[in-house]
């Protein structure tokens, strides 16, 4: 099963992939994992991506593409995959697309979670995260179950991502509609969109997706 999760800022991709990792056990692959994977492992591309970080400067889409190629070859991706914030442009797709034929797969599907733009920045502003393992959670939709206890590993340390304030949401929507959205035709046209709806509570939209994989 390999999977591709769209959607906006704050639409829960993150909360969804969690489940779907414990559900199918397949690795949720994102972008900024996987680079600081490959710089700590020291491997060729790992050191590109290093010496360009270094220089205060963007990793390239080639250096990007390299790295996410290098771990799909990796045996714990052999079963599926789950690509979270990649990719992200029409470029990185085309590439995508290549580097999945050389490889002889195919993508199962990608997902797209809808949720209306008047409530992202509530969504958005209510997240956080332990310090220590990095499960995600919510003010209001997804509480620990002792108050101020990480359910995955107890730790009691919490943080809130800085681009999570209100003021910054805008800019990151914009960033999405103008970057990432046009994916979504992209994808449709080939067949392999399916929308689900993200304003219905967690498990509601945890169970269409699940309708979805056990479709395919």
């Amino acid at each position: 099963m390999r999977l591709i999760l769209l959607g906006p800022p704050g639409a829960g991709k993150g909360t969804q992939a969690h489940r779907l990792v414990e559900r199918y056990g397949i690795p949720q692959l994102s972008t900024g994992d996987m680079l600081r994977s490959a710089v700590a492992a020291g491997t060729e591309v790992g050191l590109r991506a290093k010496a360009v970080m270094d220089a205060g400067k963007l990793v390239s889409d080639d250096i990007v593409n390299a790295i996410v190629s290098e771990r799909l070859d990796q045996p714990d991706c052999q079963r599926g995959f789950i690509l979270d914030g990649y990719p992200r442009t029409l470029v990185q797709a085309d590439a995508t697309s290549t580097m999945l034929a050389s490889k002889e797969m195919s993508l199962s599907c990608v997902i797209e979670i809808r949720v209306d733009d008047a409530i992202l920045a509530s969504r958005i502003g209510g997240r956080y995260t332990c310090a220590k393992c990095g499960a995600g959670y919510h003010d209001e939709n997804l509480k620990p179950a002792v108050e101020g206890v990480c359910d995955n590993c107890g730790s009691t340390e919490f943080s809130r991502r800085p681009d999570d304030k209100p003021e910054t949401v805008l800019t990151r929507l914009q960033a999405y509609y103008k970057e990432t959205s046009p994916l979504l035709g992209y994808y449709y046209a080939k067949g392999l969109l399916r929308p689900v709806d993200g304003m219905a509570e967690i498990d509601q939209v945890t169970a269409q997706i699940e309708d979805i994989l056990a479709s395919l």
